[in-house]
């Protein structure tokens, strides 16, 4: 599969810190990856099975509480699976299953295991091997002693002592940095140091992307490749996006997008420790190291949190995840025999959604049938999953004169190039130009239908996701606009659109949450 570089998506991608969570970490005890009651796993490279919640001893009722849960918390997917087996896996409106979802920092858990992997193929002779070795054809500054002794455990374990600011609760300053320069491995490279190798954590995604380039030159490929070959292949894994760096290098901190039930087949992996259908693909040691994460990450707002491998683990919870930018989340819990996967364009504690899941298991064997249960997980499934629509009413005359106009914009805040709206007859649609915020750049045009019934249209698919829009007039001269990008994990943009005669005033939120204002004036389409 081909990946598209994205240019216009950096901020989207670029978040790629975290916002924490928890995530704990007990060991796969059973080394030959045998499910909870030492039964034979079930392998859904082919395709998931289902089952209902209480054949695999969970309550239906408690998961519907998840589900509503997740609505308030601007979910996109939610999807549990015990013993192999999908118990819940609902989509909500409009986003759906069949679009791949940008998981932001979790990329990096997929680049940490490539990077077991190639050690289990002998390309990689232990992740003790210095980092500057793989890099010896390059003439770098700031060579010391510090430097000589990063490891690629230690770019595993975000303990490199590269000078970063990438904080998991602020403005990845140096994130941003790199992603405006020509060469990020250079980039990397050349960063001062901070501290001694092993000493501190730090996150800091240039770790991961010095790591795709390692990967890169072990096995000959880039890291998509060689997933494609040893991880996505032998998964069944067949739909993904990656990006790629100025170099063609994927992207090791963020960029991967993957359909949920994807997402929870890499969590599955984890779960079997690094088994999938009798053949070893992840050493067992490094799914062990993993899921018992001892790299305190000095979060203030959860101390517990631990760090390894590019996994996030709270011990005290028994449960460990890959974590992405507005809550992109791979959870395994091993105890338990479940994977539980989240997509949202927003942040929730993490806490409460695995004391949902968690709370949900009654019992290690079947319980009775719930109809009662069963109907209200049901029902609020279809709560989520369903758009409701609303009174069309009659368009105002403005929506005659503006249709087929093309509007147009200096440079601002929203990144608004031109917008043009078809607001009559039997097809509306939108079409929006925007700059993007590389100027060196082509300018970035997506269109398709509008909504004006209260649900949104899907239109074109973009690198980043599948465009959607709909759209309402407020009085006679205001129409109020929302966009989404689905499967870009961001919450919807909201323009508010004031004509005046040939004049259009826009008004909306930039990426930093402040309010820009914008004038334009319109030409109309031959």
């Amino acid at each position: 599969m081909k990946s598209p570089r994205v240019s216009g998506l950096r901020m989207v991608l670029a978040m790629v810190m975290l916002t924490a969570s928890i995530c704990g970490a007990a060991a796969q005890e059973n080394s030959q990856a045998k499910s909870q009651g030492g039964t034979e796993p079930v392998w859904p490279t082919r395709g998931w099975q289902t089952s209902s919640p209480e054949e695999q001893g969970m309550d239906s009722a408690d998961l519907a509480k998840l589900v509503a849960y997740g609505t308030g918390r601007s979910f996109d997917s939610l999807l549990i699976a015990r013993r192999g087996k999908i118990v819940l896996d609902t989509y909500y409106a409009p986003y759906s299953a069949e679009i791949p979802h940008i998981i932001n920092s979790s990329t990096k858990a997929v680049i940490g295991t490539l990077a077991a992997m190639a050690m289990k193929d002998g390309l990689l002779d232990s992740t003790d091997h210095p980092m500057l070795d793989f890099f010896a054809d390059r003439s770098l500054a700031n060579v010391d002693d510090r430097r000589q002794a990063i490891t690629v455990q230690h770019l595993l374990d975000m303990t490199s002592g590269i000078d970063w600011r990438e904080p998991t609760d602020g403005r990845p300053v140096t994130f941003f940095e790199m992603e405006r320069s020509r060469d990020w491995t250079r980039f990397i490279l050349d960063r001062p140091m901070s501290n001694t190798p092993g000493d501190i954590f730090n996150y800091n995604s240039g770790n991961p992307q010095l790591l795709s380039a390692i990967l890169t030159k072990l096995t000959g490929m880039s890291a998509e490749d060689y997933a494609k070959a040893k991880l996505f292949g032998p998964l069944g894994i067949t739909n993904w996006k990656w990006r790629k760096d100025p170099q063609g290098i994927s992207t090791g901190g963020n960029g991967l997008a993957l359909l949920p039930r994807d997402m929870a087949k890499i969590g599955y992996l984890y779960l079997r420790n690094g088994q999938w259908e009798g053949k070893t693909l992840v050493p067992p040691a490094f799914v062990e190291r993993s899921s018992r994460a001892t790299i305190n990450m000095n979060l203030k707002f959860e101390p517990a949190f631990r760090y390894s491998n590019y996994f996030w683990a709270l011990p005290n919870r028994n449960v460990y995840m890959a974590v992405g930018y507005h809550c992109q989340v791979i959870m395994v819990f091993p105890a338990l025999d479940i994977v539980a996967v989240t997509t949202t364009r927003d942040f929730y504690p993490f806490g409460v959604v695995t004391d949902y899941i968690a709370g949900a298991v009654k019992s290690d064997t079947a319980l009775p049938p719930s109809p009662e249960g069963a109907t209200l997980l049901a029902s609020a499934v279809r709560e989520v999953s369903t758009e409701k629509p609303s009174d069309v009413g009659v368009a105002p005359e403005t929506a005659a004169a503006i249709s087929g106009k093309v509007y147009t914009f200096p440079g601002n805040g929203l990144g608004l190039k031109s917008l043009s709206l078809t607001l009559t007859g039997s097809q509306p649609r939108i079409d929006v130009e925007f700059f993007d915020r590389d100027p060196t750049a082509p300018s970035r045009k997506v269109g398709g239908p509008i909504g004006l019934d209260g649900r949104y249209q899907k239109g074109d698919t973009t690198p980043a996701g599948v465009s959607a829009a709909k759209g309402s007039w407020s009085n006679d001269h205001t129409f109020v606009l929302n966009r989404m990008i689905l499967g870009a994990g961001f919450s919807e943009q909201k323009y508010t659109l004031s004509f005046d005669d040939e004049k259009l005033n826009v008004r909306g939120l930039d990426w930093n949450g402040r309010e820009v204002s914008v004038d334009g004036g319109s030409w109309r389409k031959s």
